[in-house]
């Protein structure tokens, strides 16, 4: 049996024992193998982080001492009760692939009434969607380095979770995408702060997210704050942990003020609860 494989599976009985969760260099987020959740992976042992990807996509690797793991999140759209590979390159060339068993959870259906055109969109208003989905998927696709801190997020603002990640949204009677981040009811005018130090590398107007800042963690981890009534720090502009980035509103599709934030790993959104302290 290769090597670094007979390592990781090794380290996936003795988690799996002990039932333990173990906190290493970085503050990890809680692991919940699922749809919209985090997969924490150990790698192995080497002077050097191995290069990882999901679907052609990098992941986040940390050191945990001499040892590396991946820090993978899943997608919303994963099947349940299946498994993911991930791709491993190690810098001596001993290259394995991983499997991820992806374990099942349901999530809740919300049915809301909101404007007829912010459902059943115009030509007009279903191009400049169009427009925004396209930019939005590069942003999304950032992977720079180092990471920056801790993994350990910061709730943006204070406030009642009003919706979970992962709900199924139902607009006027017609299904959409499930719930892509974590709500936070508060009023106008609230400050928002950075959940994590990053640079701002989005910052627009968008048809259905409103006013809306995207800051980047490093490794893929990505943190995005929507709807706000005011934006107050610029593109590159680097941030601190706790600084405030804007204030609460109501811009875009909304019933009502509050902060819609999203957590982004290797492109996909993952459930914003397990990264807060």
């Amino acid at each position: 049996m290769n090597r670094r494989l007979f390592l990781y599976l090794s380290a996936l009985l003795a988690a799996s024992l002990s039932r333990v969760s173990r906190v290493f260099a970085q503050d990890l987020p809680k692991a919940a193998a699922v749809p919209g959740g985090v997969a924490i992976v150990p790698l192995g042992p080497s002077d050097q982080a191995p290069l990882v990807h999901l679907a052609g996509d990098r992941v986040m690797v940390v050191a945990d001492g001499t040892r590396w793991q991946a820090i993978v999140g899943i997608a919303l759209a994963t099947k349940e009760d299946s498994t993911l590979s991930i791709s491993v390159e190690w810098p001596d060339g001993d290259d394995v692939t991983l499997p991820i068993p992806v374990g099942s959870k349901r999530y809740a259906t919300q049915e809301l009434t909101v404007e007829p055109g912010k459902v059943n969109l115009s030509k007009k208003n279903l191009e400049r969607y169009r427009r925004e989905s396209a930019h939005l998927k590069k942003i999304r696709a950032t992977f720079s380095t180092p990471l920056v801190g801790s993994l350990a997020l910061m709730q943006p603002c204070p406030g009642r979770r009003s919706s979970s990640f992962g709900l199924r949204r139902v607009f006027n009677g017609q299904s959409r995408n499930p719930h892509s981040g974590m709500d936070l009811a508060a009023p106008e005018g609230t400050p928002v702060v950075a959940a994590a130090g990053g640079t701002v590398i989005d910052r627009g107007d968008y048809f259905f997210s409103g006013n809306m800042l995207i800051l980047d963690h490093g490794q893929g981890l990505l943190t995005l704050y929507a709807h706000l009534s005011a934006m107050d720090v610029e593109v590159g502009e680097r941030v601190e942990q706790g600084v405030t980035i804007g204030k609460v509103g109501a811009t875009g599709r909304v019933t009502g003020a509050h902060l819609h934030f999203g957590v982004y790993l290797n492109t996909v959104p993952v459930d914003p609860a397990l990264f807060l302290v």
